[in-house]
């Protein structure tokens, strides 16, 4: 009974530190994924870096799109889960164990990401540094304030870094 109760605080409290550090695990919708894919609109072969991938159905459906895919995420639980659920894809599929503000991102052809509007601003400014060339952001539900989306569609918002 105790070790139940200890893994139910533990998973609690995994799932709510997370919020320290950005938005809390949110599932997105097939509907928004397959549209910020449609949106990103990029070739098989191409890298969408996810931040925050939480249980890797962002990256499962692109990594089925023939992408490759690199998620970053800081809770071990949906990591886990990530790995199993993206198994099949492992050769096309990256999870880093880790806060998206911590380590250096590596190159990509686009981003995804569902982050609170607290973080957009800060998010828009390490795009700018990181970036070694043109990048496309599909932000789920979230605007970046200053900036003019490309396009939005279902609640998902494109930007186009040049």
């Amino acid at each position: 009974m105790f070790l139940l109760v200890f893994l139910g605080v533990a998973i609690i409290m995994l799932f709510g530190m997370v919020v320290l550090v950005g938005p809390p695990y949110l599932p997105t919708l097939r509907r928004q994924i397959d549209g910020a894919l449609d949106m990103l609109d990029l070739r098989p072969g191409q890298t969408v870096l996810e931040l925050g991938s939480g249980d890797g159905r962002v990256m499962l459906a692109a990594a089925k799109r023939g992408l490759r895919v690199v998620g970053v995420e800081l809770n071990p639980v949906l990591v886990v889960v990530s790995y199993l659920i993206t198994w099949k894809y492992r050769n096309q599929v990256r999870i880093i164990w880790a806060s998206y503000w911590g380590p250096r991102w590596p190159e990509a052809d686009a981003i995804f990401t569902f982050m609170l509007p607290k973080y957009m601003s800060k998010l828009d400014r390490r795009i700018e540094k990181w970036r070694k060339g043109p990048v496309k952001l599909a932000s789920f539900a979230f605007i970046i304030p200053g900036r003019e989306p490309a396009r939005e569609q279902g609640g998902v918002f494109l930007y186009e870094y040049k």
